[in-house]
């Protein structure tokens, strides 16, 4: 018997405390979260060389990429927040990485980092919605991964590993 609080529930609902199995879940889990993170981190660092090299971005999707991009909410302390992203992705696929080896400590780091980035992520999308009034495909693109990332680490965390 494993540990109290460290049982998973296997696919028919029976609670699982075989630690390979838990370590397998895991595993899959933090590999789709850290394909997930270089997702964000693409389309991070595009929204950034765009932004450095003065260019327009083209919405395909949308019409609004132009007045969220160029907005003041584009940048934080003459920082293209779309290179604050990448940086966030990047930190969280590298913490991934090492959680899909066993590092609990970047499991837990990853936990709070990814929600620092879904907090964020909801503050700029109340943003376009309410105060801009437009989006940016590229920025809902990075919501909707961040959206995702914090779903894995949630299932990872509290489903899987519960403790």
């Amino acid at each position: 018997m494993g540990a109290p609080g460290s049982e998973t529930l296997s696919v028919d609902g029976e609670a699982n405390t075989n630690p390979a199995v838990r370590t397998r879940q895991s595993s899959s889990l933090f590999t789709t979260a850290a394909l997930l993170s270089l997702i964000g981190l693409a389309d991070s660092i595009y929204l950034t060389v765009e932004h450095l090299a003065g260019r327009a971005v083209r919405c395909t999707i949308t019409s609004g990429c132009e007045e969220v991009l160029s907005s003041a909410y584009a940048t934080v302390a003459g920082l293209p927040l779309a290179g604050i992203g990448a940086i966030g992705y990047f930190i969280c696929f590298s913490l991934a990485i090492l959680a899909v080896f066993g590092n609990r400590a970047a499991a837990n780091a990853m936990l709070y980092l990814v929600g620092l980035m879904f907090a964020v992520s909801v503050y700029l999308f109340v943003l376009q919605a309410f105060v801009l009034q437009a989006f940016c495909q590229f920025c809902l693109l990075s919501g909707a991964v961040t959206l995702l990332l914090s779903l894995v680490v949630a299932l990872e965390r509290f489903y899987v590993r519960r403790g």
